[in-house]
């Protein structure tokens, strides 16, 4: 029979005498253009590590809305909260875009016990910096919804931060289904509209792993700042990775999560 012991509410477990870490849920959130899809091969992976994943298909937020960042991250803790923890720790990962949501999603509170953030800005404290990236988000907004689809991912895809598709053509193809959210992403979630976070990330009070490629000097730049602001976050370089380090060096970041879950 487990017994769940008092101090560490539902997330240790004491069985035969030893007290043992319950299983963790990973909550992935995609980047721009990305799909929940994006995660499989990374969930498949740390199954077999014994850790559950989730998914989250972040165009829905937006189906019917425009949903600022700060409201979204409501939205995902109120949904993260409503579920039933079947003795699983709730981690939160998010990847570029998905990073920024889920820096607001902590900063929210929300019931997560740890965090991966993997090529995320913070923000922009330059306001002109954040006027160009706000102009230059309108026009791929624009050009979501009025480019070709597949000229539209060629075009996204080949910008040398990213270097290339990750999916096949008939997920691509499926993705053009959410070309409306997409393009509202361009706007409701531009780094040129999020709010700095800088200032407000020591007020995140649990383990926060940061994660950028070696070769993704910006980013990685980022990271090592972030990482000097409290003493609750660390930092992870994956080796002969860019930007995109669940599909360029997945296993790397695999064997990292899961050291940082145990």
């Amino acid at each position: 029979m487990i017994q769940i012991s008092k101090e560490r509410d539902d997330t240790i477990a004491a069985q035969h005498g030893e007290f043992v870490r319950l299983p963790a849920e990973l909550w992935c959130l995609h980047g721009a253009l990305g799909a929940a899809s994006d995660w499989r091969e990374i969930g498949f992976a740390l199954a077999k590590k014994g850790m559950a994943t989730r998914s989250v298909d972040l165009w829905r937020f937006l189906q019917c809305e425009s949903v600022p960042m700060p409201e979204f991250a409501k939205r995902l803790n109120a949904e993260a909260q409503g579920e039933l923890t079947r003795g699983m720790r709730k981690i939160l990962c998010g990847y570029s875009m998905g990073g920024r949501l889920a820096l607001h999603a902590l900063l929210d509170g929300g019931p997560w016990e740890a965090a991966v953030i993997i090529s995320a800005n913070p923000g922009l404290r330059d306001p002109s910096d954040a006027a160009a990236r706000r102009a230059s988000d309108t026009v791929w907004a624009t050009q979501a919804l009025t480019m070709s689809w597949p000229e539209f991912l060629q075009k996204w895809n080949t910008q040398p931060i990213l270097g290339g598709a990750i999916r096949s053509e008939r997920e691509d193809r499926m993705l053009m289904q959410r070309r409306r959210e997409i393009a509202r992403s361009f706007v409701d979630w531009s780094l040129g509209n999020q709010q700095p976070l800088w200032d407000k990330l020591s007020e995140i009070k649990i383990p926060v792993l940061w994660v950028a490629g070696e070769n993704d000097e910006k980013f990685l730049n980022i990271a090592k700042e972030t990482v000097s602001l409290s003493d609750q976050f660390s930092l992870a370089i994956a080796p002969s990775a860019s930007h995109r380090v669940p599909w360029e060096n997945g296993e790397w970041l695999v064997e990292r999560i899961a050291e940082f879950t145990a």
